[in-house]
């Protein structure tokens, strides 16, 4: 148990910090950095699976039609979230991306609801009513959506919604994900190298060398929430889950100086009531979703 905690708060202590990893890259387009984690992403676990001999597995893994096709949308669906979490830290919405994830849980449910026919109790009704209200006051103060938090959330809760097609471990599904995608990845690198304009080469020796890591930054978090998940009740994890976007939120006020208005605290309240209802109802029940980050 204690080694299992151990290694969910390391894993979203990580997934709470990255907003300052990515915004080392600032000089770097979203779509450069984004095609950069995913080589190295696939660089990393590529040595892992040649080390754990489980290459022919990967590829097992990809051989029937229907596991195939959820890997491919796997892969777009987790490209985009990662894509609109890079350019949001780079455009000064790290508060946003916090919002997003408070939120991801909730829809996920939603999400339970719509297609694979779950039933919610009353108080995870109030929940996702409660979030509903913290993201219509938001949008109604400001006269926009907050499209950012929306999307982050969007895009994960498909993503998980595709993983539910296909039952692998952490490993080998970060593995099938970014071999779909890596060529994609590595034409649109080639692009803007053969046209002049790539920047991330421009950066200093140490930003170079944190960008090849990202594909460590991106991996370690998953084996430290798999193993986790090996000795932990996901009701213990449920909880821990709530780290990260607060490590995120924090970031953003103190660090990044992002202004966290009364409107703020109004929609953030709505937020944190829906979750605390939620989390309520949903050990009542003995489950609790639990938000992956990758």
């Amino acid at each position: 148990m204690r080694r299992g905690v151990v290694y969910a708060v390391i894993a979203y202590l990580v997934w709470g910090l990255l907003p300052l990893y990515w915004n080392v890259f600032q000089t770097v387009g979203a779509f450069e950095i984004l095609a950069h984690r995913i080589l190295w992403s696939f660089v990393f676990v590529g040595i892992v699976l040649l080390i754990k001999k489980r290459w022919r597995s990967m590829m097992s893994a990809l051989s029937g039609a229907k596991v195939r096709g959820a890997m491919i949308l796997s892969s777009i669906l987790i490209s985009a979230n990662w894509l609109i979490y890079i350019w949001a830290v780079n455009n000064e919405k790290v508060l946003e991306t916090s919002l997003g994830y408070y939120m991801n849980p909730l829809l996920s449910v939603f999400f339970g609801v719509i297609f694979l026919r779950e039933r919610l109790q009353l108080g995870q009704w109030i929940a996702l009513t409660l979030a509903a209200i913290g993201v219509l006051y938001n949008t109604l103060q400001y006269g926009e959506v907050p499209w950012v938090a929306i999307a982050l959330a969007l895009s994960f809760a498909l993503y998980g919604l595709a993983k539910k097609k296909v039952q692998v471990d952490a490993l080998t599904g970060v593995a099938c994900e970014t071999l779909l995608i890596v060529p994609v990845a590595l034409l649109y690198l080639s692009a803007i190298q053969a046209n002049g304009t790539a920047t991330a080469w421009d950066m200093q020796g140490w930003q170079i060398l944190l960008l090849t890591l990202t594909g460590v930054a991106t991996v370690l978090p998953l084996f430290w929430f798999a193993e986790a998940t090996k000795t932990l009740p996901l009701s213990t994890i449920g909880f821990i889950q709530y780290l990260s976007p607060t490590i995120s939120m924090f970031s953003a006020i103190f660090i990044f100086g992002e202004p966290f208005t009364i409107t703020h605290i109004i929609s953030f309240s709505f937020i944190w009531a829906a979750l605390i209802v939620f989390t309520i109802s949903s050990l009542r029940k003995k489950s609790q979703p639990v938000a992956l980050r990758t």
